[in-house]
């Protein structure tokens, strides 16, 4: 037996091995673009590019890495010995050397850079889920009578909030669920007080809110609890946490995304003046195109009759007049209801703008508490025994000395 008869006819050459390798590796797509992060080992300058190793600080592992020279101006950061970075790169076979190596793309610092790495990663995971999708994003409610507000009780953005929803919408309930918004402790804070508005049931509109900080500060609201809390709210989640223009994660799962707590507080109502004003104008667009049906009604009636009279059709005459006074019955019982509609609809208007006045709610019985500065007492947390009160009732006034304190409970 000669000793070429036992090599078998799959054996490949060196080449053939070598692209098959490249192939494998180069075709993956997991390997097309990579995260790696690692300590730069060693690094050199050449005429095609920046060469460099980056070591796993925690082994031996060592991969070779290069920067072609079209792509170094467009790195965030430099690779220099000594320094922890995260890599975007491409795995690419080096066939003369029979190696392979990371062709560069984006150096980043692995701080700052792992923070951005993690944020991307869980972002995609909850892109693949569909919780970011517009089909499942719900409207939100024309004309909410109870709306629940998650925020920090201490921050700007609830007394924002607050301000907004009153001038918009004197009389609307809301419910406050109050949430850390900041720091450590604020992910499983802020999903307390989304659980606790799904568990009391009554909110219809639920706004997540906070004001203006650092990307830091936001940090929060990239928590996955936090997105998932937010998506699976029992009712709709309006977002407006800071001033920043970069959304995050919670804004990109909640049902509508604004900028600030105030726009929040803007979106999630309507204004109360604005809205009678728009039923005015509807009241008034109604008469003029009814009046305009009548009168063009009457001159296609007035034209019948002549017509007929000329030809001397009585009957037929009768028969028009018939029907066309059956339509304007109906013109008329059509046109009553929908005039009684508008006007039942704008008393009510009238008698909810009535039962806001300040001077109508002191007659019912409720009074206002004013401090020794002039301001309006709205919590027994802000008043101190021996303070002297001016209480406004219906019908003059009373000075009173505060003797004892409860402070009462928050949430309700």
């Amino acid at each position: 037996m000669t000793f070429n008869s036992v090599i078998p006819d799959t054996a490949l050459s060196v080449g053939r091995l070598t692209d098959y390798i490249r192939f494998l590796l180069e075709q993956k797509d997991e390997l097309r673009q990579v995260w790696v992060t690692g300590e730069v080992s060693s690094a050199s300058n050449h005429a095609k590019g920046l060469f460099f190793n980056l070591q796993d600080p925690n082994s031996t592992a060592v991969i070779k890495c290069v920067v072609w020279k079209s792509k170094i101006a467009k790195l965030a950061q430099m690779p220099t010995k000594g320094e922890r970075l995260i890599i975007l790169g491409s795995i690419a076979v080096y066939p003369q050397r029979g190696e392979y190596q990371l062709s560069v793309s984006q150096v980043i610092p692995a701080g700052a850079g792992l923070q951005a790495l993690r944020y991307e990663q869980l972002k995609n995971r909850l892109l693949a889920e569909g919780l970011f999708d517009e089909q499942r994003k719900r409207a939100l409610p024309l004309h909410p009578q109870i709306i629940a507000v998650v925020t920090s009780p201490t921050g700007a953005a609830w007394g924002d909030i607050q301000k907004t929803l009153k001038e918009r919408y004197p009389g609307l309930q809301v419910l406050f669920s109050p949430a850390t918004v900041q720091g450590e402790q604020a992910p499983d804070s802020i999903v307390k007080a989304i659980n606790r508005v799904n568990g009391d049931g009554r909110a219809e509109v639920l706004i997540l809110s906070r004001g203006g900080g650092a990307v830091e500060d936001l940090a929060c609201f990239n928590d996955e609890r936090v997105v998932r809390a937010v998506a699976g709210c029992s009712v709709p989640v309006i977002t407006g946490i800071g001033h920043q223009r970069d959304e995050s994660l919670a804004d990109l799962v909640a049902d509508v995304c604004v900028h600030t707590p105030t726009a929040a507080a803007e979106t999630v109502v309507p204004s109360l003046s604005d809205l009678y004003i728009q039923h005015r104008q509807m009241i008034v667009a109604l008469r003029k195109a009814v009046g305009e049906f009548e009168e063009g009604a009457e001159k296609k009636l007035q034209g019948l009759r002549h017509g007929l009279r000329r030809l001397g059709l009585d009957r037929k005459v009768q028969q028009e007049i018939q029907q066309l006074g059956w339509h304007k019955r109906q013109l008329v019982q059509g046109t009553l209801g929908r005039w009684q509609q508008g006007r039942q609809h704008l008393q009510l208007l009238e008698e909810k703008l009535a039962s806001l006045d300040p001077k109508a709610v002191l007659q019912r019985g409720y009074a206002v508490v004013r401090r020794e500065n002039g301001a309006i007492a709205r919590s027994g947390s802000e008043l101190a025994v021996g303070e002297d009160l001016l209480i406004l009732l219906g019908q003059g006034k009373v000075k009173v000395k505060v003797t004892d304190i409860d402070p009462g409970d928050r949430w309700n």
